[in-house]
């Protein structure tokens, strides 16, 4: 054993020992296994740095070394070198460059596509939540670690990348993708008639100002006219805690948001909502689907246990777990699992996720054609129309039959269709006048 890391396990011991988090978990363990098994690490160490065919630093093994620890707890666990922490924290403030997708490790060894981000490079190619990422440039991803996977997923501005996916019921296949800086603007709104439809991409620190600017457009534009609000959380996936708390909160009155809780009983949370909608009562759909995760799907069971929203879709994606970032100093900081998601009825995200109240697939809206074709005017002999204006009426008939039809060509959003149609629905409803008895 080196010297070096006789003093590595010396101070370990003397963390064990004094570490209040760890004391009780320390009681339950031999301290001779423990010291076994540092000797243990220490021994593989030094193999690695005077036998590996290649030559490796001694950060490169520890960090190697630390980054196994954490990413076989769970998929989220990780370590960050300082490189990685820096990019983290300008990406919670909603800039960083890249590609454009929220990624993941899958069971399989490959990258898992979590979402792809508005109006990003791998958003205009038609990356899919749920497509698997099996190989970079041709070199497979298997054997990578997540981090080593997106580090080579980033790169300089305007280089192209060429990402093969697996997708499920197709033949992988080849995207290729030019890197650029993803500006994430957390909230687009705009009006859809007399309904408001909000657009959050992901929970950053801008998100809570962005709704309520969308709140405040919605009201000057319509005032008591806005019949509703359409909040759009699709391959939304997550980011802030602190955020999805400040969107629930601000359609919600009173009563719990989310609980976190984490392997000690004493140390639940819970998050409860202030007084003031700022939607005052307005009614509300939730879009979600598999891309919807983490931070969203607090906002959306919160909306849902308190019967404050109608949350339509597919089953969100299932990540109901708490990550902490830890910082290490100089040398980065380590992303760990401590905790995990609850409703407010007591429901657990993990695995489960979101069931929406009404499912609704994605799916393409067609205008269908009249029957086989041919009209009254087409058949041999038929009788012509005498009328004063019918030539003036013909003409409009032929304009409409053979004129441009890229309306009908264009993809509509049937899910969001479907949001739109239900709060109508509500409005008309609750504007139907009562019949009272006496």
């Amino acid at each position: 054993m080196t010297i070096r890391f006789s003093k590595v396990i010396a101070f370990l011991a003397i963390f064990l020992a004094v570490s209040p988090a760890w004391a009780e978990d320390a009681k339950k363990e031999d301290p001779a296994k423990t010291y076994q098994l540092l000797n243990l690490f220490s021994e593989v160490f030094e193999k690695v740095r005077t036998d590996y065919v290649e030559e490796k630093t001694d950060q490169e093994i520890i960090e190697a070394a630390i980054q196994g620890m954490l990413s076989s707890l769970d998929p989220h666990s990780s370590f960050l070198n300082a490189d990685h922490f820096k990019d983290m924290q300008v990406q919670t403030k909603g800039q960083f460059g890249g590609l454009g997708i929220q990624v993941s490790m899958d069971p399989s060894g490959f990258i898992k596509v979590i979402s792809p981000i508005d109006d990003t490079p791998a958003f205009k190619a038609g990356v899919e939540a749920g497509d698997l990422i099996t190989h970079l440039d041709g070199d497979s991803v298997s054997g990578l670690t997540l981090n080593q996977a997106v580090d080579k997923m980033r790169g300089p501005v305007g280089a192209d990348i060429t990402m093969t996916l697996r997708r499920k019921g197709e033949k992988p296949f080849d995207v290729t993708l030019t890197r650029a800086v993803i500006k994430v603007p957390s909230v687009r709104n705009r009006l859809e008639g007399d309904i408001g439809y909000i657009r959050i991409t992901s929970f950053t620190e801008q998100t809570e100002i962005g709704l309520t600017r969308a709140i405040e457009e919605f009201n000057k534009e319509k005032g008591d006219r806005l019949k509703g609000i359409v909040l759009d959380l699709r391959n939304n996936p997550g980011g802030l805690l602190d955020q999805a708390i400040a969107v629930s909160d601000a359609f919600l009155s009173r009563g719990e948001i989310v609980s976190t809780r984490s392997r000690r009983a004493e140390d639940i949370q819970r998050f409860n909502a202030r007084p003031g909608d700022i939607a005052d009562g307005l009614p509300i759909v939730v879009l979600i689907n598999g891309g919807s995760a983490s931070a969203s799907e607090i906002v959306a069971g919160a909306l849902q246990d308190h019967a404050r929203a109608l949350i339509l879709g597919t089953r969100s994606f299932g990540k109901g777990s708490v990550q902490t970032i830890m910082p290490l100093g100089v040398n980065g900081a380590m992303r760990l699992t401590t905790a995990r998601y609850y409703t407010p009825s007591g429901r657990s995200i993990q695995a489960l996720g979101i069931e929406p109240d009404i499912k609704v697939e994605i799916a393409k809206i067609e205008k269908l054609g009249t029957g086989l074709g041919s009209r009254e005017a087409d058949l041999r002999g038929s009788l012509e129309n005498t009328d004063e204006n019918a030539e003036e009426r013909q003409k409009k008939v032929e304009e409409e039959l053979n004129g441009d039809h890229s309306d009908e060509e264009e993809i509509q959003d049937y899910q969001l269709s479907r949001a739109l149609d239900l709060i109508e629905g509500i409005s008309l409803y609750s504007e139907m006048p009562r019949n009272t008895e006496e």
